[in-house]
Order: structure tokens, then sequence, then C-alpha cells
């Protein structure tokens, strides 16, 4: 299959490019700077900023047909909501949101046309649950999740297959430049405590590398009787049935009790 994956520059993108080419797949590897695609063994090295219209329309034309779109650009930032600049917060809706929608909008009337097509939206274990001081980068990916699942409804009719790929942590994770943003000095504690949580869930081995993703991502492409969500992560599976098995405050309760949270 012909495949094209939006920020392949590192992490997860990356590695699923790596994966994906590995399997035998024609790989489109794109990211917003084309230099960092350079050591991908891929089919093709493209440039593309999915906020940006005319960027999207030359990529796309580009690349060609495609059977397979990962929708895995995103942008991160971190502070509390009393102080998080609303230009960052529009510009994370702008890519984590709005981004893939746009690239879906871009193919779907040839796909639905064709009758075939797999559209692989990554989300994460925060489109599920969301977290102290990233609340935004949160509410990008419960966006992503709604608007995957109505989508699922709207076009499986026409044999397209939709798939929510929902990390926890993995390393390395997203690109650091602009995730940690200024804050009062009165949430200080919260960071404190807040720091180094993912230690409690990820266990004694620490974060998985994003090669488990780029399996995962694999395996939804290939395997038709792939569930619209596919969670990747021994800390995804544990809060994630945990927060399905439990209501609000006793689930609240249980994260405080294992992440020491007193805040």
């Amino acid at each position: 299959m012909r495949i094209l994956i939006t920020g392949a520059g590192r992490a997860i993108g990356a590695a699923t490019a790596n994966v994906l080419a590995a399997a035998g797949h024609e790989v489109v590897a794109t990211a917003r700077d084309a230099s960092l695609l350079t050591d991908l063994d891929v089919s093709m090295r493209l440039e593309l900023d999915v906020t940006d219209e005319a960027s999207v329309d030359a990529c796309l034309a580009e690349a060609g047909p495609l059977d397979v779109i990962v929708n895995n650009a995103a942008i991160q930032g971190k502070a509390p909501l009393e102080a998080f600049p609303l230009d960052h917060l529009r510009a994370m809706i702008e890519t984590n949101v709005i981004g893939p929608v746009r690239m879906i909008q871009k193919v779907l009337p040839s796909w639905r046309e064709r009758g075939t097509g797999v559209i692989v939206n990554i989300s994460s274990i925060q489109g599920r649950v969301a977290t102290p001081l990233e609340g935004p980068y949160a509410a990008t990916k419960f966006a992503l999740e709604a608007l995957t699942e109505s989508l699922h409804y709207e076009v499986g009719h026409f044999g397209i297959r939709l798939v929510l790929v929902e990390p926890g942590y993995t390393s390395p994770g997203m690109k650091g430049t602009g995730m940690d943003l200024a804050y009062p000095d009165a949430y200080q504690g919260l960071y404190d405590q807040w720091n180094g949580t993912d230690d409690k869930v990820t266990g004694a081995a620490g974060r998985p590398g994003p090669e488990v993703v780029g399996q995962a991502i694999l395996g939804a492409i290939e395997n038709p009787a792939t569930p619209l969500r596919v969670r990747v992560g021994e800390d995804t599976e544990m809060v994630l049935g945990a927060r399905s098995a439990m209501d609000d405050a006793s689930f609240e309760a249980t994260m405080r009790a294992v992440l020491d949270l007193s805040w």
C-alpha cells in the first residue's frame, strides 16, 4: 500500500515510517522541515505543513494516489489553563485537530468513489483521560477522538476504515520546543508533584520506544478487523482500563494514590 505519514521527522512518525517501509509498503514521509527525513529509507520525502492549505495541496499532488494516511503531526504545550497563551492553544488546535481534518477532506471524495482507504489518526492516552498542566493537548486529542468516531460512522459505508491509535508515554516524546510555557509561581507545587509521574505508570522498564507504536499502526493498516480504537503501552491499558471501570470520584482517588498527588 502507498501510505502518507504526517509529522514523520522524529519519534513516532519516524519510527512508523521505518516499520511500514520494512514491511514492504510504499511510504511517503512528510514533515514541515523535509531535511529531518533524510535518514528515512522510504519511497518519497516531502515537505508538508498540515496547517497550510497550499502546502497540503502541493504535497498530495506530488505524492500521487494514496491508500492510507497516518495523521501523526501534532504539537504540545504545558502550562496551567490560567496562564496558557491563547495563541499557542489556537496553534495546537490548527495542527492537532484541523490539520488531520484537512488531510482527510482532501482524499475522501476519491476514496469514497473507489470504495477503499484507511485513515489512522494518532491520538493519545490523553484523548481519553485529561491530566493537569496539559489540558489543551488533551482537549485536541479528545476532539480528534470525537471527529474520528463520527467519521467512522459516516464513511464506513463506503469501505473506508478509521482507526484511532492511543499510545501512552513513549521515548523519545514529542519535540520539546514550546512545550514548557511560563506559569504563575502559585502552581510550582503542582509542577513539582506532577514531574516524573510517568515513571510511576510505565513501570521499571520505563517508556517504550516509538517502534511499538509503529508496529501497532502497521497492524491496524494491514488487518481489516482492527477495532476503532487501539491502545498501545502497558500504561495505557492500566489507566484506560481503570477509567472505564470506575466512576469519576473513584478514578480520581485511585490515580491520586498511585501518583502521590496531594495538590
